[in-house]
Parts: C-alpha cells; sequence; structure tokens
C-alpha cells in the first residue's frame, strides 16, 4: 500500500474458547530486495507457529492457555524480529483478538487458499519440479510525453530460470547495438526495459517473451507518446460531426511467395480537429489484424499502410481497411492473390498452407493443414510433417511414410518443450518445398495451459495465508473414462479419454491395449514407455480389420485398472471425399475479372473449401484462380485477359483429399459487365430496329420470317431478337402478341401453330445488353397458306461489308423455300438510289456471296438477291439500305505477315472498337469450321489469324469483321502462287542465311605468310565464326592468327607458312542468332603445291632481301650510239659488300684481258655470247642474278594462252629477237597456214599466233618452233581438253523470230552443266526478275525460258542468258588451268540476241549473234 508491504501471520487457535491472533508486520518498499528472503524464510517460522500452538494440551485451563499464547505471542514476535528484520528497516507489530465467529469464517478462506499455497511453493522453491515461465506481475501499458524516458517492469517465474527477449512491434531489440535508446535489466526475476528520449516513433506494442526447457510465455504493454502541447479534452457529441473519405486505395493484388508486399489507403477526417486520430482496423477474410513477424503496420496521421513481410498463401485473402471515428466508420476491401513460387523441380507439387496445431498434451499434438491448389505433373501421393524444437536449428521428419490425410498426430514430444511444424507434399516427380511454419505450441497438460491462461494467484494482495495438508501417498490411480476412437483412418486410430478421478497427487500415465475382434488377446501397444496425454495414435494396424481398445492408468503405485474398452473400430477411412461441386456459371465482371458462381458439393464432410481453376477454350492448360481455398459458392476471378474465351471449373477439398473437378463451364469472355460497359463507353445504347422483315416460306400452319439485322447495334453485341403477332381480319387488328419468350439468335425464324387462310402481321425486336429496341415495322398482312410456285423463295438476311470507293462485298442466306427443285444459283441486281436495276453478273453464283466491282465513288446502291433453280429465277429479296460507295479514313487492309521464325500469318487492325468488339475471321465468307488450320490471336485492336500448317488447304478468301463498329472489314485472297511466295519467305525466315560480300579468297603476304579472309554482307553484334580446317575446328595459337572485325565485316585467318599438312579444305561457319553463313575454300592438287611453292619463294625473297639484293636483275641496254650495256640495280649495301662479275662461270676482274676487250669493243659480236653473272655478298649474306646472251631460242619461255574479245592468242617471249630466228607454228604436228582467221607475228620480243573466233575444230596441241640456224627450240601448249562439266547453252534459241505486236514472245535455250548451272536473263546488262511482264522458267535443270507478255517497242533491247557453274562461268578463267571450252567460253560471251520492234510493220524482228 503506497510505500509499505505488509506482511500478515495468522494463528489460529483449536480451542473454541481462544480467540486467534494476528501478528502483522510492515516493510518500506524500498527494502523491496528482502521481499524473496523474507517468503522463504517467513514459511519456516509459519509451520513451527502452528504446529507449536496445535501440541496445546486441550485440557489445560483457559487462564492458563490464555497466559501461555500471550508468551507465544511475545516469544514469536522476538524471534521474526531477530532473525527477519536484522536491517534497519521500519517496522511494527500489533497483535489482534477475534471472535470464534470470525474464526470460522475465515477458516473456510484457509481451506481455499491451501491449494494456492502449494502452487505458489513450487513456483517460488528452487529444488520443486520444473515448470515453464509464467509473469507474475506483467508489463503495464503507459502514455508519455515526447523526450521523456520510460521504463517497462515485469516479474516473470520459471525453472530452468527463463531467457528474456524485449521485441517493439515483434521486432527483436537489440540493447547493445542502441544503448544510446535502450537499456535492460534482469535481477531476482524482475526484468526492466528502459527507452531513453521517446519520440513519436517509439509509439508501438511492446513484447517481452520468457523461455526456457518447459516452454515459452509472452506478455505485452502498448507505449503511447504524446507532444508536450498535447490537451486532453473529449469532443461534445453535438459539437463535431467527422465525415471520413478514403482515398488513393489499394486494388486488387497479385504477389509470389517471398515476395513483400504493402497496401495503403490515404484517409481524410473532415473537420480536421487538432490531435485527433482516428482508430485504424485492419481484416483478413473478416478477422481482425494484430501486428506479427509478418504483418506490420503503420498510421501516419494520413495514411494507413499494412505490409505483408515474406508473402505467403496464408496472406492470400479479402482485406478491409476499417477507419472507425465517433460519427460513425468507413470501409474499404480488395483481394490480395499469392501466386506460388517457382518449383525447383519440375512436375513436383507446391507446397502446402495454413499448417496449424490442436490438441496439444504432454507428449502429443494433432498437426492439420490445407492441401495445395497445385498438384504438379501428377497427383499427390502424402505429406511428410517434420517438427522442430524451439532454440534449435535441426528439421526432424515425423513420419516415415507419407500420409494421405491432410491431418496427423505426432507422438514422442517432451513434455514442457515447445515446437513449430511445417508440411511438404510429395508426389511422383518429387517433394515440394516445405510450407510456412505453424505458430510455436508448447507439449504440456492443457488444465496446466488453461493456468497459465487465467493468470498467476496474486500474491501482492497483502495477506499470504498457508495451510498444512498431508498428501495422499501410495494410491493406485482408477480406470480412464470416456474412452472413444476420435479418428480412424488407413494410417492410424486416434483414440482419447479423461484422466481417473482418483489418482493422488502424483502424475499419472498410461498404457494402450487392442484387441483382434474376434479373439480375446489383449496386446499392450505402448509397452517400453507409457504416454502421458490422454490421447495416442496407433500406427501399423491391418486396413480393413476390426480392433477394440482400452486404456489403464498407472504410477509408482502400479497399474489400475482398464477402462472400458470401445466397440469394434474398422482401420479405413471414415472421412470420404467431396462430391463434385455442382454446375459452374461465369458472369463477366470487368475487363480483367470473371464472377464465377457455382453448386455447392452435396455429400461432404469437414468441407475445407473450394479451388476454382481457368482455362483459355481450347488450350487445354488450367491454371488456379486462387491458391487458398475459398468456403462459398461464389468467386471473383481477377487477373485475366481481356477478350480471352475462357471456360472455369471447380472442386471441393477436405481433409481427404481433392474432389473430381466439376462440368466445365459455358466459354465466357473476359470483358466488362453492362454497367462498366457503360462507365467506360457511354455511347453505348439499346440497338435500332431491324429492318426488311420478309416472308421466306409459308404452309397451312406455319410461316417462316427473315429479317435484316440492325444498322446500329448500340456499341453491344446483338444477343438475340423478339417477334409479335397480331391477326387482320377486314382491316381491323388485334393486339400484339409474343410469339417466343427466349430469344433467337439468327435472322429467320419459323411461327408455327398459325390457322390456315388468316392473315397476320410480324415486327422484330432486337436486344443487346443495353436493352430491347423499338419494333420493325409491321410486315403486311400476310396469310397463312401453302405456297404452290415452281421457283425458289427470295434469299434473306442480306449485308454489306467491306465496303469501299469502287467495291463492295454482299452477303445472304439461301431460300428457306427452294420451290419444287433445289437452289442451283443466284444473280445479284443493284442499282444507284435513283436508277434502274441491272444484273451484276452474266452468269449465276453459287456461292452466297459476291463482290460487287466497278462502282462509282460517292454514289450510293442498293442490292438484291434472286435465286434460281430448273424451274426459273424467283423473286427479289429485300433490298438492302442505301449503301455509299466510299473508304473511309482509317480504312485498314488484311496485312500479311512472316515473322522471324516463319509463321505465316493475316494481320487486320481496328482503332475505332467500343467496349464490347470483337474481331471475327472467316473463310469464303464461312465460319471456320477446321480450327486445326488456323489460330486467332487478339490483343488489344489488333487480331492475328495464324496458319497452323500453310498448304494448299488453305487456299481461299479470308475475311474479318469487327463487330459493334461501323461496317469494319476486310478480307485478303490466298493464292497458290502468293502461297508459294510466302512459302519461300517463310523457308527464309525459319533458316535464315547470312549473306557475304566477298566469299573465301587467298591472299599471300610478305614473308610468305598466307591470309584467308571474307568479308560479311549482314550480321549483328551477336555474330560468332567457327574456324574449320578438314572437318576439325582449330583455334588461334601459333600456327593460326584469328581475327573478325565487326565493324567492317572482314573474317580473316593468317598462316605464317603453307605446310604439307595444311592441304584440304579451310571453312568459315558463322552463326548469327537464327541466321548461319558458310564459306569455304579448297586447296588440293596443283593449285595447293602452286600456293605453296609462291609462299615459299615470297618467304625466300623477304630472307633474300634481309641482305645484300638485287632490286632489279641484270639486263641489257642498247644506247643510241648502239653500245650494249648490261646493268642492274642492288639494294641494302654497306661499304664492306663484295661485287662480283662472272662469264660463263669465269670471275671478270677489273684489269683483266677479257674485261679490256669487252670495254674497247665498237659493237657486240658472237664473241660475247655467254652466261653473264653478278654476285653480292658481306657477312648479313648473298644474292645473284644470271643474264644469258646465247641464243635467243634458247632464250624463250613457255607457251602461253590469253583470251581476246575476238578469240585467243599463244605467245611465247625471248630475252631478244633478231631477224635470224625462223618461227614456226604446228597444230596437231601439222604447219600452221596463214590465213584471215588464224595469224602469227612478233612484237617486240613477244612471238604470238592469233585464231579468230574459234570452233570445236581447234582443239588439240599447239606448238611453236624457234631455229636459229644451228638449232632449234620447241614449245608445246595442250588446248585438247573437253570441259563437259562446264556450263554452257547448248542451242534451242532460235535465230530469226517475226511476231506481231501485242502478242506474247517465248524464248527458250537448252542449258548443260554439272552441277546443274545457275541460270539468268539480262537484258540490255541490267538482270530481269520474274513479273506480271516477264516470266522466268527453268525446268528440269536443262530448259530456260523468257516469256514477254504483250510484246511493245519498249521491249526492244539486248537480250543474254546467263549461265554458271563452279567449272565455268563468264567472269574469267583460272591462270593455271587452260581447257578449250573454258577458253571458248572466255573468247565467246554467251549467246545474245538482239530484239527490234518496228511499230510501222507491227512485227518483232529477233537475230541471234555469237
Amino acid at each position: 500500500v503506497q510505500d509499505h508491504i505488509f506482511i500478515c501471520l495468522n494463528c489460529i487457535c483449536p480451542i473454541k474458547s481462544h480467540p486467534s491472533k494476528i501478528i502483522c508486520f510492515t516493510l518500506k518498499r524500498e527494502n523491496l530486495n528482502v521481499i524473496e528472503i523474507l517468503l522463504y524464510i517467513s514459511q519456516y517460522w509459519v509451520r513451527m507457529l502452528i504446529n507449536l500452538i496445535f501440541s496445546i494440551s486441550h485440557l489445560a485451563t483457559q487462564d492458563l492457555m490464555e497466559t501461555q499464547e500471550e508468551v507465544k505471542e511475545e516469544g514469536v514476535g522476538y524471534v521474526v524480529m531477530r532473525n527477519l528484520f536484522s536491517r534497519e528497516t521500519g517496522f511494527e507489530m500489533r497483535t489482534v483478538k477475534k471472535s470464534r465467529e470470525t474464526s470460522l469464517r475465515e477458516s473456510a478462506e484457509r481451506l481455499a487458499l491451501s491449494r494456492k499455497k502449494e502452487e505458489f511453493q513450487k513456483k517460488m522453491n528452487p529444488d520443486s519440479l520444473t515448470h515453464p515461465p509464467e509473469f507474475i506481475v506483467k508489463p503495464r501499458g503507459q502514455t508519455v510525453w515526447e523526450g521523456k524516458s520510460v521504463t517497462l517492469h515485469c516479474t516473470v517465474a520459471g525453472w530452468p530460470k527463463p531467457c528474456v527477449t524485449w521485441y517493439k512491434n515483434n521486432v527483436l531489440i537489440d540493447a547493445k547495438a542502441h544503448p544510446e535508446k535502450y537499456f535492460t535489466e534482469s535481477q531476482y526475476n524482475m526484468h526492466s526495459l528502459e527507452i531513453k528520449n521517446c519520440n513519436f516513433s517509439d509509439t508501438a506494442e511492446y513484447r517481452i517473451s520468457a523461455l526456457n526447457v518447459k516452454g515459452e510465455s509472452s506478455a505485452f504493454a502498448p507505449l503511447i507518446i504524446k507532444s508536450e502541447n498535447y490537451l486532453s479534452f473529449k469532443l461534445p457529441e453535438y459539437d463535431v460531426t467527422f465525415n471520413t473519405t478514403i482515398i488513393d486505395k489499394f486494388d486488387v493484388s497479385f504477389g509470389h511467395e517471398g515476395e513483400t508486399m504493402s497496401l495503403g489507403c490515404t484517409v481524410i477526417v473532415y473537420p480536421t480537429v487538432k490531435r485527433y486520430q482516428p482508430e485504424i482496423v485492419w481484416y483478413r477474410n473478416g478477422v481482425v489484424l494484430s501486428p506479427s513477424k509478418w504483418v506490420h503496420m503503420h498510421w501516419s496521421g494520413e495514411r494507413a499502410t499494412l505490409t505483408l513481410v515474406h508473402l505467403n498463401k496464408e496472406d492470400e485473402g479479402l482485406y478491409t481497411l476499417r477507419v472507425n471515428t465517433k460519427s460513425g466508420f468507413d470501409t474499404h476491401s480488395a483481394y490480395v492473390f499469392v501466386r506460388d513460387a517457382d518449383v525447383e523441380e519440375e512436375g513436383v507439387p507446391v507446397a502446402p498452407l495454413d499448417v496449424r496445431c490442436h490438441d496439444a498434451n504432454k507428449d502429443y499434438v494433432v498437426v492439420t493443414w490445407k492441401q495445395p491448389a497445385v498438384e504438379g505433373s501428377s497427383s499427390i501421393i502424402g505429406y511428410f510433417i517434420d517438427r522442430l524444437e524451439v532454440g534449435t536449428h535441426h528439421w526432424t521428419q515425423c513420419n516415415d511414410t507419407p500420409v494421405k490425410y491432410a491431418r496427423f498426430p505426432v507422438t514422442g514430444l517432451t513434455e514442457g518443450r515447445s515446437y513449430t511444424f511445417r508440411v511438404r507434399a510429395l508426389n511422383n516427380s518429387g517433394v515440394s518445398r516445405p510450407s510456412r511454419a505453424s505458430d510455436p505450441v508448447v507439449a504440456m497438460d492443457p488444465s496446466d495451459r488453461a493456468c497459465l491462461r487465467a493468470g498467476p494467484s496474486a500474491p501482492w494482495t497483502g495477506m499470504i495465508r498457508f495451510t498444512e495438508e498431508d498428501p495422499t501417498v501410495g494410491v493406485v490411480p482408477g480406470s480412464p473414462t470416456d474412452l472413444a476412437v476420435t479418428e480412424a483412418t488407413k494410417s492410424y486410430v486416434v483414440l482419447s479419454w479423461k484422466p481417473p478421478i482418483q489418482r493422488g497427487h502424483e502424475g499419472v500415465m498410461y498404457y494402450v491395449e487392442k484387441c483382434l475382434v474376434g479373439t480375446d488377446t489383449w496386446q499392450r501397444v505402448n509397452t517400453g514407455m507409457p504416454v502421458k496425454s490422454p490421447r495416442f495414435a496407433l500406427f501399423d494396424l491391418a486396413e480393413g480389420k476390426s480392433y477394440s481398445f482400452r486404456v489403464r492408468s498407472c504410477n509408482s503405485a502400479g497399474v489400475g485398472e482398464s477402462s472400458e474398452e470401445t466397440g469394434a473400430t474398422t482401420v479405413g477411412d471414415r472421412l470420404d471425399l467431396p462430391s463434385v461441386p455442382g454446375p459452374v456459371i461465369p458472369i463477366r465482371n470487368t475487363d480483367t475479372s470473371v464472377v464465377v458462381c457455382w453448386g455447392a458439393s452435396k455429400e461432404v464432410k469437414n468441407l475445407v473449401g473450394y479451388y476454382i481453376e481457368v482455362s483459355v477454350s481450347g488450350s487445354g492448360v488450367w491454371v488456379p484462380c486462387n491458391n487458398k481455398p475459398v468456403k462459398g459458392t461464389r468467386f471473383v476471378c481477377h487477373g485475366l485477359n481481356t477478350g480471352d474465351k475462357c471456360v472455369f471449373r471447380v472442386k471441393a477439398v477436405n481433409a481427404a483429399g481433392y474432389s473430381g473437378s466439376s462440368a466445365e463451364s459455358e466459354a465466357c469472355i473476359v470483358q466488362a459487365s453492362i454497367g462498366d460497359l457503360h462507365a467506360s463507353c457511354p455511347s453505348a445504347a439499346v440497338p435500332s430496329p431491324p429492318t426488311g422483315v420478309t416472308l421466306l416460306e409459308r404452309v397451312r400452319d406455319y410461316m417462316v420470317l427473315g429479317w435484316q439485322a440492325p444498322a446500329k447495334t448500340g456499341g453491344a453485341d446483338i444477343r438475340g431478337y423478339y417477334l409479335d403477332y397480331r391477326t387482320v381480319k377486314n382491316g381491323v387488328t388485334s393486339k400484339w402478341h409474343e410469339i417466343n419468350l427466349q430469344t433467337v439468335t439468327g435472322t429467320s425464324y419459323k411461327v408455327t401453330d398459325l390457322k390456315e387462310n388468316v392473315f397476320y402481321q410480324f415486327q422484330v425486336r432486337a436486344v443487346n445488353r443495353a436493352g430491347i429496341s423499338e419494333s420493325s415495322i409491321p410486315t403486311v398482312p400476310l396469310e397463312c397458306k401453302e405456297w404452290t410456285v415452281a421457283v425458289p423463295g427470295p434469299a434473306h438476311s442480306l449485308r454489306v461489308q467491306e465496303v469501299r470507293k469502287d467495291s463492295m462485298v454482299l452477303l445472304w442466306e439461301p431460300p428457306t423455300f427452294s420451290g419444287r427443285s433445289p437452289v442451283t444459283g443466284y444473280y445479284v441486281d443493284y442499282k444507284e438510289e435513283n436508277g434502274r436495276w441491272r444484273c451484276v453478273q452474266e452468269r449465276s453464283t453459287k456461292n452466297t456471296y459476291m463482290k460487287v466491282t466497278g462502282l462509282q465513288e460517292g454514289v450510293s446502291y442498293r442490292l438484291r438477291i434472286h435465286a434460281k433453280n430448273v424451274a426459273g429465277v424467283g423473286g427479289p429479296s429485300k433490298e438492302t439500305d442505301a449503301i455509299l460507295a466510299e473508304t473511309r479514313p482509317g480504312t485498314n487492309a488484311i496485312m500479311v505477315d512472316v515473322d522471324d521464325d516463319g509463321v505465316i500469318s493475316l494481320i487486320f487492325e481496328c482503332s475505332d472498337l467500343k467496349g464490347d468488339s470483337q474481331f471475327v475471321w472467316s473463310k469464303n465468307y464461312k465460319a471456320f469450321t477446321d480450327t486445326s488450320r488456323l489460330t486467332v490471336q487478339t490483343s488489344g485492336g489488333k487480331s492475328r489469324a495464324i496458319f497452323n500448317d500453310p498448304s494448299l488447304e488453305d487456299l481461299g478468301t479470308y475475311s474479318c469483321v469487327v463487330t459493334n463498329t461501323d461496317g469494319v472489314s476486310s478480307s485478303y485472297t490466298l493464292t497458290e502462287e502468293g502461297l508459294k511466295r510466302l512459302l519461300d519467305i517463310s523457308r527464309d525466315h525459319q533458316f535464315p542465311i547470312i549473306p557475304f560480300k566477298s566469299e573465301m579468297a587467298i591472299e599471300l603476304q610478305e614473308k610468305g605468310r598466307v591470309r584467308l579472309w571474307a568479308e560479311v554482307a549482314k550480321f549483328t553484334s551477336n555474330c560468332q565464326v567457327e574456324y574449320v580446317f578438314n572437318d576439325n575446328i582449330i583455334r588461334e595459337g601459333k600456327k593460326y592468327t584469328m581475327n573478325f572485325n565487326k565493324t567492317t565485316g572482314i573474317i580473316e585467318m593468317f598462316m605464317d607458312s603453307l605446310e604439307v599438312t595444311d592441304e584440304g579444305t579451310f571453312t568459315f561457319n558463322l552463326v548469327d542468332g537464327k541466321a548461319t553463313g558458310r564459306t569455304s575454300l579448297v586447296l588440293i592438287g596443283e593449285e595447293f603445291a602452286e600456293l605453296q611453292k609462291k609462299s615459299e619463294f615470297e618467304r625466300a625473297e623477304w630472307v633474300r632481301r634481309q641482305g645484300p639484293h638485287f632490286v632489279e636483275y641484270l639486263s641489257f641496254e642498247v644506247t643510241p650510239e648502239c653500245d650494249v650495256h648490261l646493268k642492274c640495280k642492288v639494294g641494302n649495301i654497306k661499304p664492306a659488300t663484295e661485287i662480283a662479275w662472272f662469264k660463263d662461270g669465269i670471275e671478270i676482274e677489273e684489269d683483266d684481258e677479257d674485261a679490256k676487250k669487252i670495254k674497247k669493243s665498237d659493237e657486240i659480236s658472237k664473241k660475247d655470247a655467254g652466261v653473264y653473272e653478278v654476285k653480292l655478298k658481306d657477312e648479313r649474306g648473298k644474292d645473284k642474278t644470271l643474264l644469258n646472251l646465247t641464243d635467243a631460242a634458247n632464250s624463250s619461255t613457255e607457251l602461253k594462252v590469253m583470251s581476246t574479245e575476238h578469240g585467243i592468242i599463244l605467245y611465247s617471249f625471248v630475252v631478244h629477237y633478231i631477224e635470224d630466228l625462223r618461227i614456226g607454228w604446228l597444230h596437231k604436228e601439222s604447219k600452221i597456214s596463214h590465213s584471215d582467221r588464224v595469224q602469227c607475228g612478233v612484237t617486240g620480243e613477244q612471238l604470238w599466233l592469233k585464231i579468230n573466233e574459234p570452233t570445236e575444230k581447234d582443239k588439240g596441241k599447239y606448238a611453236i618452233d624457234i631455229f636459229n640456224g644451228q638449232g632449234s627450240v620447241k614449245r608445246v601448249l595442250d588446248l585438247s581438253g573437253q570441259g563437259k562439266n562446264r556450263a554452257r547453252v547448248v542451242g534451242g534459241l532460235p535465230d530469226v523470230v517475226t511476231i506481231q505486236e501485242g502478242k506474247s514472245l517465248n524464248l527458250t535455250g537448252n542449258v548443260w552443266g554439272d552441277p546443274v548451272p545457275e541460270v539468268s536473263w539480262v537484258k540490255n546488262d541490267k538482270p530481269l526478275l520474274s513479273d506480271d511482264h516477264y516470266t522466268l522458267k527453268f525446268e528440269h535443270g536443262k530448259f530456260a525460258s523468257i516469256t514477254i507478255a504483250a510484246v511493245t517497242t519498249i521491249d526492244s533491247g539486248k537480250y543474254a542468258l546467263l549461265v554458271k557453274n563452279k567449272y565455268g562461268t563468264e567472269r574469267g578463267l583460272t591462270d593455271d588451268l587452260y581447257t578449250f571450252q573454258n577458253i571458248l567460253s572466255q573468247a565467246c560471251p554467251p549467246t545474245v540476241q538482239y530484239c527490234m520492234v518496228f511499230p510501222y510493220m507491227n512485227m518483232l524482228v529477233i537475230k541471234k549473234k555469237k
């Protein structure tokens, strides 16, 4: 009380005449640390005092007893004062005498407090049994000023001593990390948290958690921080009325497991009152949310925010924000969807959810969970349950065999320990990720848990009373009661019972026994270890067999009698799977959601909820709409794609598993409902009335009517039509009557149950989602009697689409009445607004559509149809409304597209979409019947019709109409030629080729280095090159150097030298995304040998140039004075370089006789003939040069050939030519005679033979014989090669063609070559391409033709047929390969034809020239 603590000892005497005494002690609060010591010692003294009083003789006189009692009271007061209050503590003692009546009243209280005394002793005695933490004094919530410090206190009992942790909004407080803010202290089971310098952010809910091996307990205390200028006042109820508005509302949200999501709204409270704050409450599925590890809440004064940390499927649901004020409340709700995280292995199920613990006992707990929405690639086989002891980090699997039920009893727990549980699902593909862990649960007796929840007895009431009671020792417990089987499945059976009434003060445990029905043998199940909990799960029972069970209690005194046995229990599933839910009905809601309703499962126990699945119609792929079961039979499926045609199905779930899926719903298009339609499209309205109601057929008791759809749909699809009728008799009409109660979807209807020879009038009304239109104009009175005419009736349902400035397409339905024979065709009539009717075509058409062309822009037209059969042509149909021929702005045509994957599709775009518009595709103006040929994809204002497997079956006219627009439509006709062209483009896109500007070529560089290179024409930065030699990939190293310059597109590979092993094929393989490219170069045989020789020569030349060398080799020069000078040019010489001259191998010194003779001779003579040589030499190297001044014949070069414009030239060079030389040319060993076609001669040092216009006869061996008077030299060249594989034109082109102007011309040439040559045509050296005027063909690899349609004067010019293969082209020859045919190809260009058209003769003259 205030600053003092009172301790009272109530001493009650059993003698009736003796009054009771109360000894009171007072202790100041400042000595609070002595309290615990005082309580422990006082127990001992109280026991002694009571025993002493009870030992007084009952036969003593009252006076003597009073005297002894006074002495005893004084003695007790002295001892207590001496032993317990040895400190200087303020106290006082007084004696109170009570009457007998008062003592009797308080004796009842003593008996009631005796049990509490024992419990208190256990808690305060460290030698008693262990017990979980318990808050003796809980922390109290406080409100403090800003800038002040506050301390939260509490007292915790428990053994072993619990570990204490403080939390702020479920976030751990680390006082050591923030010593400037927090200070914690723990002494003598008292714990405190000091928060320094408080500010507004410290406003929170603080929690203290106490944990030991027996369990965990928590206590909470709210802390509110107020500003210094806070004024506490209460608003008068009549003064202010608050209006609450929620803005910036959170919408339907989607998240994935593991993410963090925040929901928030801005709250406006009007009027604004300073420091007045509304109450903010969050709900999930109608349940109030509290701050936790997974849920954080924040109120900034204007905005309320809810943060969901590490989303899990348990967080899915309807979230509601409620703002409470004294004047009322306002709410906002939206659904939060949580999608499963990506599975680690394809096909495994997703994680279960909502793991909870029930019926916890000393060593037993029941774990339940909910099945996931997605089972994976196969059905779920069962579940594994894992447990984790609080304070450890190792998860232990509870069951070895997967359990099928979503409920499992976990046994073998340690009493007093806390556990969390998680669940994993298993199917044929593997095990899922674990679920979110459950909340911790303590394994303890439920009665002890109830005591903890009820709270401790208050030890600080100012009075502590004790009583003594003899313990019950050695009592054998009785039999348990109310034994029952609570659960029975294929996997386990769960028993429950109540503890025995007779059990003493000692703990009781149990033995469970089972007996197979039909036998008398009882078998103890838990022989090794009795169970502590009145619950037990039996596993490994034989499925299908029946058992009885009973339970015995036991303690240290022995085993009691058994309980009553249960009835026969058959091992098997007691809980059946739910029945299939009822029909599913989808209802359009918004552009991204659909409301789904279904019938509840009729046969279901313990229903967990329903899962809803959605699939785009025709896809076969089902996706869950919700990942947490819903209990109702209505759900809004969000997150759908606008315009998708979706079907839905539902399955029920209980602990036994999933029901079968319901039947699929009808397809529902994801679009806004009518309310949303008007909101998004204000112009939406009821349609205009139908027009053109026509009698199509009539019999004695029925008539068939047809009409035209409304010109204006009102911005929504026409759902159907209603028809009315009335009778007409003598000009008097009856009332209108409805014909059909359900809408008619077509534009014709058979009206039955009419009376013969009665006149009727009819009218039609259209209906859309906005309502019903006005009625059409009533028909004229129609008599119901049978038609007897032979010709067919009128066509009906005329409609026009694809209106352009010069054409339009008319469609219709066949007549209902065909006459006496089937309809064989139709005629289409048209007329201008005030013109006369004209027939469109000469012959009838069997189609029910026609494109009317040749119209004039800006003129209105009406159209009608006549049907015909064998008997004749029937009457006209109802004419259409006037239609203006014009191409409206923004009109688009169907475009043909081939994407990068080679997929061919038709694309139609519309920018004038309404809220309910759809793209409707058709082939030949009929709805698709084979959807496997075409796939339609629509997104926004674009629709794409994709050909699944383009073939000749897909030829036809494809049209697309956009509903609820002003006639937006278009068509495209796919022809055979167009299909072939598209397939070629598709093939190019599927297998693209990287083009080369230059194919692989070879180049010799300095030092004999070899460079292989190619140039790429088009590529991206991702292009990669693979270097291959003889099918083996080569990489950069010692031998090879590679480079790909992506700026210029040049690919290079360098080799320092060519070796014998380098003979083969070099290849550059290019990969650029899907595109590939390849270029190769073959280096084999003579070509490789020649290249290797040149490489070695270049390298030798480079080595030669490193020392003294000849820049120009030795040659002679004749001066104007007729002197002959021998000269050469040297380079890289030094003063020490030696230069020596030789003649015929003998060195010429400057002073010898020969040198003098040469120098003094006035003219050169035969004496000077010889071989002259000059040598250079120094330490770096040496070089030499020769000049043969012997016979000119011996100095001649090998015979070579050269092609010219007129033929070929064979030639040879000599060092010097003199007139004494005699030259003879031979062909096949026969001397060649001189003629106009074959000529020979000498030009300078060149000896040549010229053959003009060579023929096949000119092939063979050619030789030149050079005679100098003493001997001759012969040079030979073989021109006898056959060249049979070379590409060439072998004939077929005419010499002269005469043709009349305006006709077509065909030129055909016979082509030969192996491989088959490439063929092209040119006109005036410009390539020709195939088009409407020129048709180029190359058939069977032999016949090349060009067809010129309607020849005119413009076609005059020079035409050429060009052929080419790898053995011969028109571009030249290889220097090292000479064949007669190749030379012929060079000498004679490909066949050329000259075409001239003479207009005045109307003739085309074609002359052939070689």
